[in-house]
């Protein structure tokens, strides 16, 4: 029935795309070094630390996937191409496919620099139905940037990330107005929120198909799944009334690096604390944002992760004050007793400048340490990082690959 991609909640048909550019970090190195072209890419880790940000569909059939360890996915494809990140180029190009995209509308979700969904329902009269203006930003995209961006057009969010998904590589796919033999027959895990072990308690209960979920009434499924056994009623129907939000607001702001070596030394541990500080709040600078909670991440050399948090009362944006936070952080973790492969720091509980009080120590001394991060900001932008860092930084190596 047509209803079903609508939902008893949406009373108006909608024209939602999703654009997803295809293997975006490994297509752009593809594009800038067209001997790549063909060949198997990886993107991310170094010397085979770390995992994979990216990867060519030519080393996909080898079974490697993206968030794999390189260590694997060299193990797997052994002639596959490492290289590293280069986040300038593709927040460049990244920027490029986002002006195309408000071309054909301003009501845009960033999902993350290469995913986007577009609600085009009222550029319909202008530029035409749904598969129109699709062919049409993704003729533009191939045009102008030389990337390919797969798209997905459907009466709702959900159903137009599915359609993408079916529509990949480079191709595009239109969700009918009646979704349900599109949806009936698609595996579980295609639903949102179906991680592996939800997909094991369904498969136990007999369920592997979209059409086996569509036979359980709601009540019996929030008996058995609670409220994610109501999402999941929804979604078997197709039904999604979420709105596209204009400018999807930054939940957190981070990095992390994968040593070539596990450290085990406390000092080193310290200085790559004081590194990865002064990044993130270089980069909270950047973005206008303070935050007030701080997360640490410690991978120990046997894969095993742990996180600490801490909530301060005051939003800040300054390296110093985050490493002496990481610090305390660090101290509850058993790293230095167990080798470190990976630190990482996060903050979230974001707010713009201007809207939380920054008060380091006192309110004449805040503004005069902001315009000093001000200054130290620019002088980084002009000459690089390697330019200007903390003392105990000089001679070594670290470098922030954004």
């Amino acid at each position: 029935m047509r209803t079903a991609a609508k939902g008893p909640f949406q009373p108006t048909p909608r024209t939602i795309l999703h654009l997803d550019l295809d293997a975006f970090y490994a297509s752009v190195e593809q594009l800038d070094r067209p001997e790549l072209r063909g060949k198997p890419v990886l993107v991310g880790g170094r010397n085979g630390r770390g995992v994979v940000c990216a990867c060519s569909y030519e080393a996909r059939s080898y079974g490697v996937r993206s968030a794999m360890p390189v260590s694997q996915a060299l193990r797997l494809c052994p002639a596959a191409i490492l290289l590293p990140v280069r986040m300038a180029r593709y927040q460049e190009l990244s920027r490029h496919v986002f002006d195309i995209f408000s071309h054909y509308t301003d009501l845009i979700e960033p999902l993350s620099v290469d995913e986007a969904f577009l609600d085009v329902t009222g550029s319909r009269r202008l530029f035409g139905d749904g598969r129109c203006i699709a062919e049409q930003i993704r003729a533009a995209v191939r045009s102008e940037t030389g990337l390919a961006v797969s798209a997905g057009v459907a009466a709702n969010k959900f159903l137009a990330k599915l359609a993408s998904e079916q529509a990949k590589p480079d191709g595009l796919f239109v969700v009918p107005e009646d979704p349900d033999d599109f949806l009936l027959g698609l595996p579980l895990q295609r639903l949102w929120g179906v991680g592996p072990v939800l997909l094991r308690q369904l498969n136990r209960q007999g369920l592997t198909t979209v059409a086996d979920l569509r036979r359980l009434a709601r009540p019996t499924l929030e008996r058995l799944y609670g409220a994610t056994g109501g999402k999941l009623y929804d979604l078997a129907r197709g039904w999604d009334n979420r709105p596209v939000e204009r400018g999807h607001a930054v939940k957190s702001v981070g990095c992390e690096d994968t040593f070539e070596r596990d450290l085990v030394d406390r000092d080193d541990l310290r200085h790559v604390l004081l590194d990865l500080s002064d990044r993130v709040a270089a980069r909270l600078r950047h973005k206008g944002l303070v935050g007030r909670t701080l997360t640490i991440k410690v991978r120990y050399a046997d894969f095993s992760t742990v996180t600490r948090s801490t909530t301060s009362a005051e939003a800040v944006d300054h390296g110093p004050c985050l490493f002496r936070g990481a610090l305390e952080l660090l101290h509850k973790t058993e790293a230095g007793r167990r080798p470190v492969r990976l630190l990482g720091i996060t903050v979230s509980q974001l707010s713009h400048v201007g809207l939380e009080p920054l008060d380091l120590f006192n309110a004449q001394g805040s503004h005069r340490q902001a315009a000093l991060d001000a200054a130290m900001d620019h002088l980084r932008r002009r000459f690089g990082r390697s330019g200007l860092c903390p003392a105990t930084l000089l001679g070594r190596s670290e470098s922030d690959p954004e």
